[in-house]
């Protein structure tokens, strides 16, 4: 497939700011992203994982005793989190240093509101930290970013309802919301539907152990997206000493008892490694991610597979995990087109598609339909600066259809980031193999992945030999 661009100058479009809660606008620099040259040879350290950070978090707040945490993330949604809740009482401090900062000692106090929680656009924070909230003494407000307020909370707003707590929010089904929490959760039994999320389900079931009854809770939606991450949820709390288990189909019940606390260590961002690992596809060469888990519940883990299907050869050196892309794209080699189901693994998309986008055969990308509730509405984003580069990208109602067009950069028209860290890295992915392609915002990848553009560069820096003329 010929893929055609040109340098272009930095710019951006009028309205495309950076827009914060009170709408006022900030124009970050466009990022150049650079162009594959060279096969790669790269070995790339990631973070620890924005999920099993947040989770851990939340569950070292509530748990009996004190609690370590050995290499969390550090970025802006766990930051976030950190702040939510040392806002309600509890201790969070830096101990000893790491690679990517230090490590966490969580010591849990009593709960208290009449606090304001700043989600920013932490998915996680807006879905985890209501039920907490809902075991404090007195009101905490939640709100976020301009972005934030369309994101669907209705699913928690309710929830919380039916387990008597009173949430105001004045009709909106949204932030802000206020929760007014009385100190105790009576729990109990609860039906609801996360078609929109599982972060539904994994908010309740984190806190359900200091519920008065427990929580048994079902699922009552015809579909639910990202499944291993409510696995995640129950391995986490399990691993501190709760039942906590799946009790029928779509329902799981957790059992009232204390939280342990102790030691934990967070597993490097599989999901973060997916514009790393892409990149060998189109540079050619190898790129492996260091200490990759041997067994994990992060959906990232689905990159083995889901690379494989573009030709790429996946194996474990070690401890690290390395793909290999051969001459890759942009020495000769074709990637073929794909039919992928995503329901599981949503937040791979975009680098899949990114790679789709590239491919010499049409593809399919299905099970992604509530990625429409994200950051951004990140169907219509892909299909969106795709599309302005000449791709050929259709909308469906759960996915994406890609059928192969040459991409060329706009001098008129960066790349949009939508305020969403993977339009940012989906955009870098096709970067490398569209000259002149820029970013508009790549500051948005912070959010997970404050390192990302060093890495980038670190990544492509460690090229070993030319491409062929």
């Amino acid at each position: 497939m010929g893929i055609l661009g040109y340098s272009s100058p930095r710019f951006r479009l009028p309205g495309d700011d950076h827009e914060t809660r009170d709408g006022a606008a900030t124009g970050p620099p466009v990022w150049p992203a650079p162009v594959a040259t060279r096969p790669l040879s790269a070995r790339v350290s990631l973070p620890g994982s924005k999920s099993l950070t947040n989770r851990e978090l939340v569950l070292s707040a509530l748990a009996a005793e004190p609690t370590v945490l050995r290499a969390p993330l550090h970025s802006r949604d766990s930051r976030l989190m950190i702040e939510a809740l040392r806002s309600l009482g509890v201790s969070i401090e830096p101990v000893g240093a790491g690679e990517y900062g230090p490590d966490l000692l969580v010591t849990p106090g009593e709960l208290a509101g009449g606090v304001a929680v700043d989600c920013g656009l932490a998915g996680t924070l807006m879905r985890f930290g209501p039920p907490v909230a809902a075991l404090a003494l007195g009101p905490v407000t939640f709100d976020g970013d301009a972005a934030a307020r369309r994101r669907p909370m209705r699913t928690t707003i309710e929830s919380l309802r039916g387990l008597g707590v009173d949430v105001n929010d004045d009709g909106r089904y949204a932030l802000p919301f206020t929760v007014h929490g009385s100190g105790r959760v009576p729990g109990g039994e609860l039906e609801i539907d996360a078609s929109a999320s599982s972060q539904f389900v994994s908010g309740l079931l984190l806190a359900a152990a200091r519920f008065e009854q427990g929580l048994t809770l079902r699922h009552t939606g015809e579909r639910l997206p990202s499944l291993p991450h409510i696995e995640m949820t129950l391995a986490a709390l399990r691993s501190r000493g709760v039942d906590a288990r799946t009790s029928g189909e779509a329902e799981w019940t957790v059992s009232p008892g204390p939280i342990s606390g102790g030691e934990v260590t967070i597993e490097p961002d599989l999901s973060n490694a997916a514009p790393f690992l892409a990149a060998a596809l189109i540079a050619g060469g190898s790129v492996r991610i260091a200490d990759w888990p041997e067994s994990t519940t992060q959906v990232g883990d689905d990159l083995r597979t889901l690379l494989a299907g573009f030709g790429a050869t996946v194996e474990r050196d070690g401890r690290d995990l390395v793909v290999d892309g051969g001459p890759g794209l942009l020495g000769g080699r074709e990637l073929p087109g794909v039919d992928l189901d995503l329901s599981t693994g949503g937040e791979l998309a975009p680098a899949i598609v990114a790679l789709a986008a590239l491919a010499s055969g049409p593809s399919r990308i299905t099970g992604i339909g509530h990625l429409r509730g994200h950051e951004t509405d990140r169907l219509a984003a892909l299909a969106a600066e795709l599309n302005a580069l000449g791709g050929r990208v259709t909308e469906e109602e759960d996915g994406l259809s890609i059928e192969p067009a040459p991409l060329t950069a706009r001098p008129d028209r960066p790349w949009q980031s939508y305020e969403d860290h993977r339009m940012a890295t989906a955009g870098a992915v096709i970067g490398l193999a569209v000259p002149g392609l820029e970013i508009d915002d790549i500051g948005t990848t912070a959010k997970t992945l404050p390192q990302f553009p060093e890495l980038w560069a670190s990544m492509l820096s460690a090229a070993p030999e030319a491409l062929p003329a």
